[in-house]
């Protein structure tokens, strides 16, 4: 598992965090992250890449947050309400995974780990929708 870096690859073209291709998973605490990160390393074919997000990581780079202050988060759309959700966890502590996945049947071992560990909100973003994980 890996820390957090932002790319631009991540972003739309108005800076909107939405990483094509990557499930995106918060949990309350860092050890059921930690949990799922070390269920998915040991199962090959399960997410390719993860990267952990702590809450204050979720909040700036993400929420782009400073403080009690959302500095740019976005207003509308479907984009807009799922970086809120984002920020308004992240306050309350939890952090995050994001985790790549290629396929239906991988996203769908990754969520058998996150489920096992009481994830608190998930999303799947492909090329033009996001997909509620449950």
């Amino acid at each position: 598992m890996k820390n957090f870096a932002l790319t631009s690859d991540m972003l739309t073209m108005g800076g909107t965090f939405y990483p094509k291709g990557y499930a995106f998973i918060m949990f309350p605490q860092t050890a059921s992250a930690d949990e799922v990160a070390q269920s998915i390393g040991s199962h090959p074919g399960t997410g390719s890449h993860v990267s952990f997000l702590s809450a204050a990581v979720v909040l700036k780079d993400i929420g782009k947050v400073d403080g009690d202050t959302d500095i740019d988060l976005p207003s509308i759309g479907t984009e807009g309400a799922t970086v809120h959700k984002y920020v308004d966890l992240a306050r309350q502590g939890h952090c995050a995974l994001l985790v790549k996945v290629d396929s239906d049947e991988e996203t769908e071992r990754v969520m058998q780990f996150a489920r096992k560990a009481g994830f608190s909100y998930g999303q799947r973003y492909h090329l033009l929708a996001i997909e509620d994980l449950e």
